[in-house]
C-alpha cells in the first residue's frame, strides 16, 4: 500500500497527467451517508473536467477508482466478445469487417463528421428500437468549447447533437443516473470513455446487461483548454466572448465555426489544427495513449484522408466518407442491416493496411506506447494497466534506438514538467 493518503493517491492521477475527464470516477466514489458525492466532477483551475474530493475517501474507494480510470487501466476488447473466427492485427486489433462507408442520408453525412457514419448509425439503432436511448456528447450550454453528456430517444435528437467535440468532455458523468433508469442503450464516446465504461462493468453487472452496443471514432485526441483560447486569440477573438463553436462538419472536414457576441467567423480545419499531427495541442494523455483506435468497442469509425490530414483544396469538395471497423459479431450485424436498410452507404471492404494509410500517426503512437510507458516508470510515474492492445510485443518489432528515444522522451518530458497538471481546485 502506497504511503500517500486516499485523497492524494487520487489527485495523482491528476497531477500525473493522466485524468482524461470521463466522469466515471464520480459514479464510483459513490455518496457519504449524508447522501453527498464523495467526489465530483468539474472544470478546475487548469481548464480541464478533473475530479474534486467532496467528501472523505478511503483507499478501498480509490482502489475502485484505479481498476476503472481510463488513465490507470486500459484494456482491449473483453475476450468474450472476440468469436473464434475474428481476424486480428498487430496494430488495429481484433476486426471482422473493415468498410469505406458514409450515411446514406445526404443530409446527416453533410452536417455529420466526416461520412456522417456515427450520426446514422445511432440513429438507426433508436429507428429501428435496437435501443431505447442512445448515451453521447453534444455541445455543453455552457462552455462553448466542451461538450457535456446527452441522451438522445429519437433520430431527431441524434441529428441535434451531431458534429465532433473537441474540447474537454465527460460522458461518464453521471452514469449512475443512467444505468438506474433500467433502459437498453448504445453508448458513443472516445476509445478512453468506451474503455472506461468496460471496465466500470466488472463492478456493476448493469452495464453488460444495459448497454447493447459501443460505438466510438478512432481518436487522435482532444485540444487542450489553452490551446483553444490560443487558437481563438490568433484569429483576433477573444475567448470570453465565445458564444459557439462548432469545430466540424458541414463538409469534410467542414469550417471550423466561431460564434460571438458580435461576429460568425469560419475557419478552415487545418486552421485549428495545424498542417500535420507535429503541430496538435493534446493534453499528456492523449500523448501516451495505447488505444486511440478504439478496440473496446463495438465499432471505430476514422476519417479517411491519406496521410492523416486534409488539405486545404481537395478538401473543399469533400462529401465526406469514413473508415468502419466492426471488431464483435454484433458490430459487424449492425453495419450489415444498416447497409440493408438504407441507413449506411457501403463503398467497398479495406484492410488493416489501407487504414494504416489513412491513418499513419495511430501507427506511430501504437508502436511508441509501450517505450513512453516504460518511460513513465523510470521517472516514478503511475504506468497505465494495459491487457489485450500488444504493445510490448509491437516495440519488439522496434530498432532499440527507436525505442530508447520514445522512453527517455517520455521521462525528460515529466521531468521539465511537460507532463504534470496542478492539485485540483474548483475553477
Amino acid at each position: 500500500m502506497s504511503n500517500k493518503t486516499p485523497a492524494e493517491r487520487l489527485y495523482a492521477i491528476v497531477e500525473q497527467g493522466l485524468c482524461i475527464g470521463c466522469g466515471l470516477c464520480q459514479t464510483v466514489a459513490g455518496k457519504d451517508a449524508q447522501g453527498k458525492r464523495r467526489v465530483s466532477v468539474v472544470k478546475t483551475s487548469n481548464g480541464y473536467l478533473t475530479p474534486v474530493i467532496e467528501s472523505e475517501l478511503d483507499h478501498e474507494t480509490v482502489d475502485r477508482i484505479y481498476a476503472t480510470c481510463p488513465g490507470t487501466r486500459v484494456e482491449g476488447l473483453p475476450s468474450r466478445l472476440i468469436e473464434a473466427d475474428t481476424r486480428q492485427d498487430n496494430v488495429w486489433g481484433p476486426w471482422r469487417r473493415m468498410v469505406r462507408a458514409w450515411a446514406a442520408d445526404p443530409v446527416v453525412r453533410f452536417e455529420g463528421s466526416t461520412g456522417g457514419v456515427l450520426t446514422a448509425l445511432a440513429a438507426y439503432l433508436l429507428v429501428s428500437k435496437r435501443v431505447e436511448f442512445v448515451l453521447h456528447v453534444k455541445t455543453s450550454s455552457s462552455e462553448p468549447s466542451f461538450g457535456e453528456p446527452t441522451l438522445s430517444f429519437t433520430d431527431a435528437d441524434v441529428f441535434e447533437a451531431a458534429g465532433s467535440r473537441y474540447g474537454p468532455t465527460a460522458p461518464l458523468l453521471n452514469i449512475d443516473e443512467i444505468l438506474e433508469r433500467n433502459q437498453t442503450f448504445a453508448f458513443i464516446a472516445k476509445p478512453c470513455d468506451i474503455g472506461a465504461l468496460r471496465n466500470y462493468a466488472k463492478q456493476d453487472e448493469r452495464v453488460d446487461r444495459l448497454m447493447r452496443y459501443c460505438l466510438t471514432l478512432v481518436c487522435g485526441g482532444f485540444g487542450t483548454p489553452q490551446s483553444t483560447n490560443a487558437f481563438f486569440r490568433r484569429v483576433g477573438i477573444e475567448p470570453d466572448t465565445v458564444t459557439g463553436l462548432r469545430y466540424r462538419g458541414r463538409g469534410c472536414p467542414g469550417p471550423t465555426r466561431v460564434e460571438t457576441t458580435e461576429t460568425v467567423q469560419e475557419f478552415h480545419y487545418i486552421d485549428f489544427w495545424g498542417e500535420d499531427e507535429t503541430t496538435w495541442a493534446l493534453p499528456f494523455r492523449c500523448k501516451i495513449c495505447p488505444d486511440g483506435i478504439g478496440e473496446a468497442a463495438d465499432i471505430a469509425v476514422s476519417d479517411t484522408w491519406v496521410g492523416g490530414s486534409p488539405n486545404r483544396v481537395d478538401s473543399v469538395d469533400d462529401p465526406g466518407v469514413n473508415g468502419l471497423i466492426a471488431r464483435t459479431a454484433a458490430g459487424e450485424e449492425l453495419v450489415a442491416a444498416a447497409a440493408r436498410d438504407g441507413a449506411l452507404t457501403i463503398d467497398y471492404d479495406i484492410i488493416p493496411d489501407t487504414l494504416s494509410l489513412y491513418q499513419p500517426h495511430q501507427v506511430n503512437k501504437k508502436y511508441s506506447a509501450w517505450a513512453r510507458h516504460q518511460g513513465l516508470g523510470d521517472a516514478g510515474r503511475i504506468v497505465p494497466h494495459t491487457e489485450g492492445l500488444r504493445i510490448e510485443e509491437l516495440a519488439l518489432d522496434l530498432p532499440e534506438e527507436a525505442n530508447r528515444f520514445q522512453r527517455d522522451g517520455t521521462r525528460q518530458r515529466v521531468e521539465n514538467g511537460k507532463a504534470s497538471e496542478p492539485t485540483p481546485e474548483k475553477a
